[in-house]
């Protein structure tokens, strides 16, 4: 709907300038158009001005089409169209003043539409140094490579489809979802997008929030380098979260470890160890920059990934304390050869009581292709 309402003002407020381009030339009366302006000025500078006034009619035209197709250069042709509406605005006060108005809602949408457009590139950019530091040689996963794994885990790898397929290098994926912040807050709905690099472990997930229906928030949350760190904004401008300590480390790699299961075959990577707890049970513990954290996952009569269970730090800083954090799957579909969990929660294991904060669905993933979305 406030994209429907923006590009509707764009429209008016450009259809509005040619007003001002009919009354210089005389083309015809407006009777509610005085012509006045701050200072006198001749026949000709008025006319001249009249196509001012068209140039911005039609700057504001461009600007509605770019922003329609979703076009980076409409902010461009937006911008260069407010400068010139508003210096003929000033110029004709007594008359066009109201004008103001319109361009400053315009400037606004403006300004945080490029905020934002900063906060998803920046983000990009991090993917794009994870995605090529990995190796993708086209390396086949056989069954000689599960020997000395846990029987559930080996389990768990024929029963999913990696046998016989290349080992994932790289990983990229479409989410969608609901996330809360607190056992009583409101859904939002959540957008997402992300990169994971498995040769060296590491991940970038960027997310779009729907706050209270109508406030957007932007979300990044990534892991490179044994290094975590989450940066929630509001409106792409005001940081809401930014978290970035050893408690927020572990809590991203952990998250890795326990993202693994949309990518198989990283269940091999060196700095995975796996411990068997029983038949349909193994403990896997990573290591990586000197940190070491462990899941526990569990598998079902299919031996498909059932859910995953460990200790994570709930919040940050001091006040963060060591929780249990459970990942149920709750669907499964076979994606590129692949059979992985497709929807599921992310719950905390609260004392007061169960916190279900995050209900995901995977749209789409990609495997071993580099380039992003």
């Amino acid at each position: 709907m406030l994209r429907y309402l923006f590009a509707f003002l764009l429209l008016v407020h450009g259809l509005i300038h040619l007003l001002g381009f009919v009354k210089q030339w005389h083309l015809t009366t407006i009777s509610q158009m005085s012509g006045k302006t701050l200072i006198p000025i001749a026949e000709s500078t008025s006319k001249l001005l009249g196509l001012g006034w068209l140039l911005a009619c039609l700057g504001f035209g461009l600007a509605l089409v770019g922003y329609w197709l979703r076009r980076d250069w409409w902010l461009a042709a937006t911008f260069s169209s407010i400068v010139l509406s508003q210096a003929l605005i000033i110029f004709y006060w007594p008359d066009a003043k109201a004008g103001t108005i319109a361009n400053a809602c315009i400037a606004v949408v403006l300004v945080l539409t490029y905020a934002q457009l900063h906060f998803s590139r920046q983000a990009d950019e991090q993917s794009r140094q994870l995605l090529s530091e990995s190796a993708l040689n086209q390396e086949i996963v056989t069954p000689e490579m599960l020997a000395g794994l846990p029987t559930p885990v080996q389990q768990w790898l024929t029963a999913s489809g990696v046998v016989g397929k290349e080992r994932v290098h790289t990983v990229r994926l479409r989410q969608r979802g609901l996330m809360r912040t607190s056992p009583t807050g409101a859904w939002m709905h959540t957008e997402a997008e992300q990169y994971f690099g498995v040769d060296r472990p590491g991940f970038v997930w960027k997310a779009n929030v729907q706050m209270m229906g109508f406030l957007p928030l932007a979300g990044h949350d990534s892991y490179a380098g044994g290094k975590g760190r989450m940066l929630i904004k509001a409106l792409s401008v005001v940081p809401v979260v930014d978290a970035a300590d050893a408690k927020t480390d572990l809590g991203a790699m952990l998250r890795y470890l326990s993202e693994m299961c949309w990518f198989p075959s990283a269940a091999l990577s060196p700095y995975i160890t796996w411990q068997a707890i029983d038949t349909s049970h193994a403990q896997a513990t990573m290591t990586d920059k000197g940190m070491t954290v462990k899941a526990v996952f569990a598998f079902d009569e299919q031996h498909r990934l059932g859910s995953i269970t460990a200790n994570r730090y709930y919040g940050g800083g001091e006040a963060g304390k060591l929780e249990s954090w459970y990942i149920p799957a709750r669907a499964w579909k076979t994606m590129h050869g692949v059979t992985i969990p497709v929807k599921g929660d992310v719950i905390w294991k609260l004392p007061a009581g169960d916190f279900n904060y995050f209900q995901w669905e995977i749209t789409d993933i990609d495997y071993n292709k580099p380039m992003l979305y």
